[in-house]
């Protein structure tokens, strides 16, 4: 059975081993595929994994697939709909990078707090040596006990951010189509989406990708945010309209905002998100420890097993 890995280089650049899906079968990895490649490096086989490349109906049709593994949780790259219509198994990786991603959230927003990067490298040009006072700051400090985080998603990702949040005295508004009441407490609670646009200090995304929920945050929905709101994604670039975040922290609307994804990954020369205002931006990283990754692998890998074995899990297309 012949399996392809056609872009595996962010998974395992080199400090993981592919070494328990060989076992599987007759595995070639590529690092990267560009579309034009895409039929030729699927080829023959049976058994087809993807991280950020797509898989389209055309493809499908094309070849001769019985699994799409998504290295990913996101799986908006698959045309789930046409692999169904062929029998086509599509699993995705649902539970690997929750705390990674969750400390990503308040890796940006404490920066966004307290400028740790901006003060220790004016400690080091020689302003601390040469201040007058025992203490200076560039940018206004931030406390975050007291104030509100609304959380748009509250899964496994949102749950875990909503727990920091609590310990670092917040309070939360939670948003999700499905909600867990058992959940709410003095210091949580769910609401509709409007109240938590409203009342939120900070705002964080954490729900997946689809076409209705793309550019959930424009300039409507940000109109109806707080003055001065935080606005932070780990989550999925296209949920933002990045001209109308960009128009918004140029304007003061949005204090700050932390973002590990953008609309067009890798970020486009032209992005007006470059130039904005007070904004931080990682090259989609949260998901990114090698613990994480690792697990990523462990699971990818058991997925396989149980297909083959004819139970298969973390099927996103019954």
């Amino acid at each position: 059975m012949k399996l392809v890995v056609l872009d595996g280089y962010t998974l395992n650049p080199g400090d993981l081993s592919w070494e328990e899906l060989e076992k599987l079968g007759d595995l070639t990895v590529y690092d990267r595929t560009p579309e034009d490649k895409i039929l030729e490096r699927i080829g023959d086989a049976e058994l087809v994994f993807t991280n950020k490349v797509p898989i389209t109906r055309e493809t499908i049709e094309k070849t001769n697939i019985k699994y799409i593994g998504v290295l990913a949780t996101g799986y908006n790259i698959v045309d789930v709909k046409a692999a169904k219509e062929k029998g086509i198994i599509v699993t995705n990786i649902p539970t690997y990078g929750t705390y990674a991603v969750a400390q990503m959230v308040f890796a940006h927003l404490l920066e966004i707090c307290h400028h740790v990067a901006a003060h220790s490298d004016a400690v080091k040009n020689g302003e601390w040596t040469n201040n007058p006072d025992w203490c200076f700051w560039k940018y206004p400090l931030i406390e975050l006990a007291g104030k509100t985080m609304g959380i748009i998603g509250f899964g496994r990702i949102g749950q875990a951010v909503g727990r920091i949040a609590q310990a670092l005295g917040m309070k939360v508004l939670a948003y999700d189509k499905f909600q867990n009441k058992e959940l709410e407490s003095d210091t949580l609670k769910y609401v509709e989406l409007d109240e938590l646009l409203a009342n939120s200090d900070v705002i964080s995304l954490h729900c997946p990708l689809f076409e209705d929920n793309k550019g959930m945050i424009n300039k409507d929905t940000i109109a109806k945010m707080k003055d001065g709101v935080i606005i932070i994604n780990t989550s999925r670039g296209p949920l933002i309209v990045d001209e109308d975040l960009a128009e918004a922290l140029n304007s003061g609307k949005v204090y700050a905002a932390g973002l590990d994804v953008v609309s067009v990954e890798p970020i486009k020369a032209d992005n007006p998100l470059l130039k904005a205002k007070n904004i931080f931006i990682t090259p989609h990283i949260a998901w990114a420890p090698k613990e994480s990754r690792q697990r990523l692998m462990d699971i990818a890998v058991d997925n396989v097993k149980k297909f083959l074995e004819g139970k298969p899990v973390n099927v996103v297309n019954n």
